[in-house]
């Protein structure tokens, strides 16, 4: 079989908070609590869940833009979780960030030629080659060569995801981290960015990470699907498996929510009770078990492992 591109082992990031005004104890925030899996080249692995539930902070440390408090992080098989700045520098070109807000992401000081040409200066592109680089990269993601010289401001969210796109790809990644880069435009513009991103990575032959909430969002682009909850990946499948037939009860919960273009067909809704727990203090044993309309004794004592049930199709519940 094939290495992965990208592989992840028992990741955590705990963020440490101290209790009352004037300090005092203690604690810890478990954004991320003990994940694993894999990407495949040329694969999307689609990360899902409510916010909070650290899918947006996983993200960020497989770009390391926060450093893990434990696991690894194995990119192409060379571990990169504990490499200082300077090491993680000459790799990082290797993987680049889509990010959420198109508003935010992009300085407003800048034309959108810098903006595009800011990481081919990072890695060294020879001055001569860089125009010429940026109008072919404006070109590849459905804008004109004359949009170099205007500023953020001047363009719809849909055309300012697309220069935050021809930035990501500017140095030839093998991975694209996407972190719910659709969430913040209108619903029209959402499946033309998606299908942007699709024809992108069939050209230059890219890896993705997707992360979103939305599940119709998820189910276009993706391949695999990971199911997040409370810092945890509580179901892992490929997408067709998982939305025929999800395992978990959050995953069933969740896609019994997705709405159905046919007024005639009925899904049975399943209303979770309760709120999410605190990621400071999460439950004993299965973090779910607290709103699970299944759960058992053995679910608030013992943390189930995410384990394979069927082929590829993977879920953290004692059910099983």
């Amino acid at each position: 079989m094939e290495a992965p591109l990208v592989e992840v082992k028992n990741l955590k990031k705990y963020f440490p908070k101290n209790k009352g005004l004037f300090g005092g104890k203690k604690f810890f925030v478990k954004a991320v609590d003990d994940v694993s899996f894999t990407i495949k080249k040329g694969e999307t692995l689609g990360l899902v869940g409510e916010s909070g539930c650290g899918k947006s902070t996983t993200g960020r440390m497989l770009m390391r833009l926060l450093d893990p408090t434990e696991g690894q992080i194995l990119f192409e098989g060379n571990e990169i979780s504990s490499l200082n700045d300077n090491q993680i520098r000459d790799i990082r070109k290797e993987f680049q960030m889509v990010f959420q807000d198109p508003y935010a992401s992009l300085n407003p000081r800048m034309k959108v030629s810098d903006i595009i040409a800011e990481p081919l200066i990072v890695h060294g592109y020879p001055k001569e080659k860089r125009e010429e680089r940026v109008q072919h990269l404006l070109e590849v993601v459905g804008l004109n060569a004359y949009h170099a010289d205007r500023f953020p401001h001047e363009f719809s969210g849909g055309q300012r995801q697309r220069i935050g796109i021809a930035r990501a790809l500017a140095v030839n990644p093998k991975l694209i981290v996407a972190d719910e880069p659709v969430s913040a435009l209108d619903v029209s513009i959402q499946s033309q960015i998606l299908n942007l991103l699709k024809d992108l990575q069939e050209e230059f032959n890219l890896t993705y990470l997707f992360i979103a909430h939305d599940l119709s969002v998820v189910e276009h682009i993706s391949d695999r699907v990971g199911v997040m909850y409370l810092g945890k990946i509580v179901e892992l499948a490929d997408k067709d498996n998982l939305y025929k037939e999800p395992l978990h009860p959050y995953t069933k919960a969740l896609l019994s929510a997705v709405p159905v273009p046919n007024p005639r067909l009925k899904r049975e809704r399943i209303i979770l009770t309760g709120d999410i727990p605190s990621p400071s203090n999460p439950p004993s044993g299965c973090t779910f078990h607290t709103r699970c309309p299944f759960a058992m004794e053995e679910c608030k004592k013992v943390v189930p492992q995410l384990k394979e049930i069927s082929d590829r199709h993977f879920v953290s519940c004692h059910l099983y």
